[in-house]
């Protein structure tokens, strides 16, 4: 019998990454009595033949697409993923009829933009589980779905596009089998593979889209239904996991919670887990709970050291929480990396050595120096340039696709960089990073390099050897860290 629905994996960035969120869509599908196909293009050897032999014959209500990046947010690269979606639909038009819905992390931030740029019929932005069961019920019955939430779409009478509120289902919970995406061959082949505990974050960083995807409140999922899951992915073969949480530990509780679950199963003695975490509230219980329950490296998003700096990005912590996070890790035998996010509005070249000089005697296994921030529509960072008139023409600040005007999409990348830090900024940061190994250090313009993952020569081939793992410390360990 033909497919419901036909999934596509429009994500062909390398190394790879296994589709979650095609995963748990496919699995409400499934559980709602109705069949759904995959295509994943990150597997494929070549896409047009993987969607020609996909989409031979088919005759499915719908056609959905998962976006996962709009670009590689990285400076001074700045390469958008946006044509490489064009070409895509266009040869999805070619072999069927049926209506396109995209979806995913990266169409969620810029939804009405996207849909007007490929032409498709529908979007869902944010969680799509309950919303693409909803659609396919509406397109089976003829009916306009006017009413379903999230939605992206166009109406029959030729009208605007319109955006549906977003729903965010509580309590959540997401199908656990894990069994439509070839996530062995992903672990195979080196690439992560990924699990939710929860969803949402409540942090309101100045410059992040997380909450506009995933929603402003934490919802947890049952600490027995996340342990279920990984034990799926366990059976398959993966036993090296990247929770794709927001922060791990955005509620505490939870956090704790799901890792007295799986060390009351064992499964910290069968698997290794890597994680995004909050620099507080992180706490003495929560890592040794973390490590007994099989957590081998936490990523902590600190941006700065530099108070000001903190201050501008909306974050919580100090730099005395940051020097105990790494140490309670260490302490802990989870390896650590700090993330450093330089050049936004009011950095200077003393508060950039503030916060490398301060990383440097806090000693994390590696720091990310990432330079430059994306900016995205509707975060409280973009608001305030807006106001402010938008990106000023002077030096030092770096515009990648166009202006942050009112009407700007952002869809191409627009990066801003403090003009406090001169014409080169890069050589700046680079020079005050001088030959410390524990840093990944931002590339000079057309000089893209080792900290940015798309197509990473040298990650590439430390998992062509057999590394497993997340990719900054795969990268750390071929630096001898």
């Amino acid at each position: 019998m033909p497919d419901d629905l036909i999934l596509i994996n429009a994500n062909e960035v390398r190394p790879p990454i296994a589709p979650i969120g095609l995963d748990y869509l496919a699995g409400a599908v499934r559980r709602s009595g109705r069949r759904v196909g995959l295509i994943d293009l990150n597997l494929a050897e070549d896409a047009a033949k993987a969607l020609e032999a996909g989409l031979r014959n088919a005759t499915p209500l719908l056609v959905g697409v998962s976006f996962r990046n709009t670009d590689d947010c990285f400076w001074p690269s700045g390469q958008s993923f946006v044509p490489g979606l064009q070409g895509i639909l266009c040869c999805v038009r070619r072999h069927t009829d049926a209506p396109v819905v995209l979806g995913g992390a990266g169409f969620s931030v810029f939804p009405r933009a996207i849909v007007e740029a490929t032409g498709c019929e529908f979007g869902i932005a944010g969680e799509g589980e309950a919303v693409i069961v909803r659609l396919l019920d509406a397109l089976e019955a003829g009916r306009e779905p006017a009413d379903v939430p999230g939605l992206v779409w166009r109406p029959h009478d030729g009208g605007p596009c319109r955006i549906n509120p977003q729903e965010y289902p509580r309590p959540l919970s997401l199908p656990t089998a894990r069994d439509v995406a070839d996530n062995a061959r992903y672990f195979r082949e080196g690439g992560q593979v990924g699990l939710e505990t929860a969803r949402g974050c409540d942090r309101h960083c100045a410059y992040c889209a997380d909450p506009l995807i995933k929603g402003a409140i934490v919802r947890g999922r049952p600490p027995g239904e996340v342990a279920d899951e990984a034990e799926s992915l366990l059976a398959r073969g993966v036993d090296v996991l990247h929770l794709c949480d927001s922060e791990f530990n955005a509620d505490e509780e939870h956090a704790l919670a799901v890792c007295r679950e799986f060390a009351r199963r064992g499964l910290g003695e069968r698997l290794r887990w890597y994680t995004y975490a909050a620099v507080v509230p992180f706490s003495v219980e929560l890592a040794r709970a973390m490590r007994r329950a099989g957590c081998v490296g936490v990523n902590f998003g600190t941006d700065s050291a530099s108070a000001d700096m903190l201050r501008v990005y909306g974050r919580r912590h100090g730099k005395q929480d940051i020097a105990r996070a790494v140490r309670l890790c260490k302490e802990n035998g989870m390896r650590v990396m700090v993330d450093l996010l330089l050049g936004g509005p009011g950095e200077t070249p003393e508060t950039v050595r503030e916060s490398i000089g301060f990383m440097k005697a806090t000693d994390p296994d590696c720091v990310g120096a990432a330079l430059g921030v994306r900016l995205y529509p509707g975060t409280p960072l973009t608001r305030r340039l807006r106001a402010d008139g938008g990106l000023p023409n002077r030096p030092g600040v770096h515009v990648l696709g166009g202006s942050v005007g009112p009407d700007a999409p952002l869809l191409m990348p627009v990066f801003y960089i403090s003009p406090e830090l001169g014409p080169e900024p890069a050589r700046l940061v680079r020079n005050i990073i001088a030959e410390d190994r524990r840093f990944f250090p931002p590339a000079a313009p057309q000089q893209v390099e080792d900290y940015n993952y798309n197509d990473n020569a040298a990650l590439c081939e430390a998992i062509r050897d057999g590394a497993r793992g997340a990719y900054w410390d795969i990268l750390s360990r071929e630096r001898g860290r």
